[in-house]
Protein backbone atom coordinates (compact mmCIF):
# COMPACT_ATOMS: atom_id res chain seq x y z
CA UNK A 1 0.00 0.00 0.00
CA UNK A 2 1.13 3.28 -0.69
CA UNK A 3 -0.17 6.71 0.83
CA UNK A 4 -0.85 9.33 -1.84
CA UNK A 5 -1.53 13.50 -1.50
CA UNK A 6 -4.54 14.48 -3.22
CA UNK A 7 -3.26 18.25 -2.61
CA UNK A 8 -3.14 19.30 -6.15
CA UNK A 9 -6.79 17.75 -7.03
CA UNK A 10 -7.59 19.83 -4.35
CA UNK A 11 -5.94 22.58 -5.24
CA UNK A 12 -7.18 22.34 -8.57
CA UNK A 13 -10.93 22.36 -7.57
CA UNK A 14 -10.82 25.96 -6.25
CA UNK A 15 -8.21 27.19 -8.61
CA UNK A 16 -5.82 27.62 -5.88
CA UNK A 17 -1.75 27.91 -6.47
CA UNK A 18 1.18 26.96 -4.18
CA UNK A 19 1.37 30.80 -3.25
CA UNK A 20 -2.60 30.62 -2.63
CA UNK A 21 -2.05 27.87 0.18
CA UNK A 22 1.36 29.09 1.20
CA UNK A 23 -0.79 32.84 2.26
CA UNK A 24 -4.05 31.26 3.20
CA UNK A 25 -2.63 28.80 5.73
CA UNK A 26 1.09 30.21 6.42
CA UNK A 27 2.99 26.59 5.88
CA UNK A 28 6.18 27.13 4.20
CA UNK A 29 5.82 27.20 0.05
CA UNK A 30 8.53 24.72 0.23
CA UNK A 31 6.22 22.27 2.08
CA UNK A 32 3.29 22.93 0.26
CA UNK A 33 5.39 22.08 -3.13
CA UNK A 34 6.17 18.74 -1.74
CA UNK A 35 2.89 17.82 -0.85
CA UNK A 36 1.74 19.00 -4.30
CA UNK A 37 3.75 16.88 -6.52
CA UNK A 38 3.60 14.27 -3.62
CA UNK A 39 7.23 14.33 -2.88
CA UNK A 40 6.56 14.37 0.78
CA UNK A 41 8.23 12.24 3.19
CA UNK A 42 6.59 13.49 6.01
CA UNK A 43 3.68 15.63 7.38
CA UNK A 44 2.89 16.94 10.64
CA UNK A 45 -0.32 17.11 12.60
CA UNK A 46 -0.32 20.73 12.17
CA UNK A 47 0.09 20.84 8.52
CA UNK A 48 -2.49 18.21 7.84
CA UNK A 49 -5.07 20.47 10.22
CA UNK A 50 -4.08 23.69 8.43
CA UNK A 51 -4.54 21.95 4.78
CA UNK A 52 -8.22 20.23 6.01
CA UNK A 53 -9.61 23.48 7.69
CA UNK A 54 -8.47 25.04 4.00
CA UNK A 55 -10.06 23.33 1.70
CA UNK A 56 -13.28 22.05 4.45
CA UNK A 57 -12.71 18.10 3.62
CA UNK A 58 -11.99 15.45 6.23
CA UNK A 59 -8.03 13.62 6.10
CA UNK A 60 -9.21 10.61 3.95
CA UNK A 61 -10.32 13.75 0.98
CA UNK A 62 -6.62 15.11 1.42
CA UNK A 63 -4.53 11.27 1.28
CA UNK A 64 -5.58 8.42 -0.27
CA UNK A 65 -3.98 4.46 -0.03
CA UNK A 66 -3.56 2.85 -3.01
CA UNK A 67 -1.72 -0.71 -3.89
CA UNK A 68 1.74 -0.07 -4.93
CA UNK A 69 3.38 -3.34 -6.10
CA UNK A 70 6.76 -1.13 -6.91
CA UNK A 71 7.32 -1.39 -2.68
CA UNK A 72 10.35 -3.63 -1.56
CA UNK A 73 10.51 -2.36 2.42
CA UNK A 74 10.61 -5.28 5.18
CA UNK A 75 7.12 -5.20 6.54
Amino acid sequence: MALHCTLSTLMGKKRYSIQDVHEKTGLSRNTVSCLYNDKATRIDYETVDRLCRLFDCPINELFELSKDTSFTGAE
